[in-house]
């Protein structure tokens, strides 16, 4: 009666079934997980309870698994509560159940009082308390827990489990800890797709995505079975596009048509980013028009595709298509369309889209949609609008909406509401030194040297550094990193001088340097050769001298395109007659003839 469906039928014949067995209840629980039916598998627990095989390690094991799968943890851990024998499977399904249901504290809590008990862990229960320690969000004190734990596998001889150890890559790598993650993968004797998928997305997610693509060819180079799968080619895509690498992110697509992954979704909306975030906006929109189905994480990459190119007014529209066919919009949804608004300064449309938020879709904004809305502001010089949305904010600002408010000051040099937005970023941030950067550079537009000289000594004093300036451009399908400081670089006079020779041509045409963007007290002179050796510079002196004739520039920075360089790359488009796309950590910027795309709102 289960086998065919009928559960109510099963049900009455048990109430006629003098001794029903482990495998009579086992077929019920199973069939009640299988429909999804509470009020069954409640009057099934019920037959347990009176008959007493409720104590059946057995039969908890599979109670505690059915209330898991219909969400209801609370039942799970009533049946764990009642049973006297409690062996590793019983302890195991209610880590699982906790762990599903984002109890992990709970679950680390109950991981103790077992080990206390004398249970013996076995590779499952590791598997359950390492993802515990990230079920728990935003709780940065679990990395010690699972530090612990890690220590525990190695002092059990577990650490050739490779699933377990995967699991601990990636409890790493949600930690932003890549260089553990790191050492647990290389140290792995065996390795199969899913482990390389793990490492692979640990640094893509990561912010390395260089060092995500090479692991990527050295998976493609093992001589084993451990063929890229959906999850790999998601990652090595979320590589390709923060590297703006449009060659290698081709043939990561052939590789997808031929292994038949393209009608997987999160594949192709990562195909659509990756297009679009290579500056390939037709290519992006044609992978998304062939889509059979589309769900809201396509329609947002498709949103963000065009936001991020300053084209606001169509990622609008195509925001409002996809209401249309039926797609709820995500949270995300609004970040990409109001981050669209932002870059195209489309002030009163991104406002009445912040105030449909709740109005038309129930969606309450969270700290990203009011950075939004206060970089939408600010941009477009409303910073007093700006600063009275973070005054009535429901939520506390934190960081993401103080940092919005002090780029936008930096853009307009309004130094009194810098002053207040990075004391709570330095209260917040107290080791971000970008905060105290962009602090300094606030005051050195308004010519404030004695405050400039103040938050230097205090960065000195608090041994903070800046993320250095890094750029990348893929040439003939190999990527080159450049840094302002790269003493190693085997084309760096070649490039310096090249620099040179076209800042001096330039000059002659009307060029002067933006040699405010240094902060040091130096000759001007000393200054203007500090810009010139800035990391996009250099990129653009690399593709000039290695790209072929009507080939673009493709480059990648991992900073905001600062003055200078952004004045200085308009110049090399229209001279060179070269068309340059530099992607910064805000949007794209289209150099050509002498223009950029974002009309110098950036």
């Amino acid at each position: 009666l289960c086998k065919q469906g009928n559960l109510k039928q099963a049900l009455q014949v048990l109430s006629h079934e003098p001794n029903p067995s482990q495998r009579t209840y086992e077929l019920l629980i199973l069939s009640c997980t299988h429909r999804n039916s509470l009020s069954d598998g409640l009057r099934v627990h019920r037959h347990l309870t009176d008959d007493g095989s409720d104590q059946d390690p057995f039969l908890a094991t599979k109670l505690i698994n059915m209330y898991s799968e219909m969400d209801s943890v609370q039942d799970a851990r009533k049946v764990f509560d009642t049973i006297r024998e409690r062996t590793i499977y019983v302890w195991n399904a209610l880590f699982r159940a906790l762990t599903l249901a984002g109890e992990g504290l709970e679950v680390l809590y109950l991981y103790r009082q077992m080990n206390l008990t004398g249970v013996q862990s076995d590779r499952f229960t590791y598997t359950f308390v390492l993802k515990a320690c990230v079920a728990s969000e935003g709780l940065v004190k679990l990395l010690k827990k699972g530090k612990e734990i890690h220590a525990h596998i190695l002092r059990h001889g577990y650490e050739t489990h490779v699933h377990i150890m995967t699991t601990l890559v990636d409890v790493y790598a949600k930690f932003g800890r890549v260089a553990y993650a790191a050492y647990v993968f290389d140290e792995m004797p065996v390795k199969n797709v899913v482990s390389w998928s793990a490492m692979i997305a640990c640094y893509a997610k990561n912010g390395k995505p260089f060092e995500a693509l090479q692991l990527f060819r050295e998976m493609m180079l093992e001589k084993n079975e451990s063929f890229p799968n959906s999850v790999t080619m998601v990652s090595v895509l979320q590589a390709c596009a923060a590297l703006a690498a449009l060659e290698q992110g081709k043939l990561a697509h052939g590789y997808i048509l031929r292994r038949g992954l393209d009608s997987i979704l999160p594949v192709i909306s990562s195909l659509v980013t990756m297009y679009g975030r290579c500056g390939k906006l037709e290519q992006g929109q044609r992978v998304f028009d062939q889509m059979v189905e589309r769900d809201v994480v396509a329609w947002n990459s498709l949103i963000s595709m065009y936001g991020i190119h300053g084209f606001g007014n169509k990622a609008i529209r195509v925001f409002e298509e996809m209401i249309d066919s039926g797609v709820s919009p995500s949270p995300i949804s609004f970040i990409s369309v109001l981050g669209a608004c932002s870059h195209a300064g489309l002030v009163e449309e991104g406002k009445m889209l912040f105030n449909s938020m709740v109005k038309e879709h129930g969606i309450y904004p969270s700290a990203e949609h009011y950075a939004c809305m206060v970089d939408l502001l600010g941009r477009a010089n409303r910073l007093d609008e700006g600063a009275k949305i973070v005054e009535e904010m429901r939520i506390e600002p934190g960081p993401l909406v103080w940092g919005a408010l002090l780029g936008a000051c930096r853009i307009h040099c309004n130094v009194g509401l810098a002053e207040r937005a990075s004391r709570r970023l330095f209260e917040l941030e107290p080791t971000n030194a970008g905060n105290y950067v962009l602090l300094a550079d606030i005051y050195a537009k308004a010519d404030m040297q004695r405050e400039v000289k103040r938050v230097k000594q205090f960065l000195r004093a608090r041994a903070l550094q800046k993320v250095p300036g890094r750029s990348w451009i893929e040439v003939k399908r190999k990527l080159h990193s450049f840094m302002s400081v790269d003493e190693f670089n085997p084309h760096k006079e070649q490039l310096h001088a090249l620099l040179f020779k076209l800042s001096t041509e330039m000059k002659e045409k009307g060029y002067v340097p933006k040699t405010n963007v240094v902060l040091y007290d130096l000759a001007d002179e000393d200054k203007e050769r500090i810009v010139l050796g800035h990391s996009e510079k250099l990129a653009v002196a690399f593709g000039l001298i290695n790209s072929n004739h009507g080939e673009p520039i493709r480059i990648t920075k991992n900073l905001r395109l600062c003055e200078d360089c952004h004045s200085f790359t308009k110049l090399i488009s229209k001279f060179a007659e070269k068309e340059i796309l530099v992607r910064d950590v805000n949007r794209y910027h289209h150099f050509q003839n002498g223009v950029c795309s974002c009309g110098d709102y950036w």
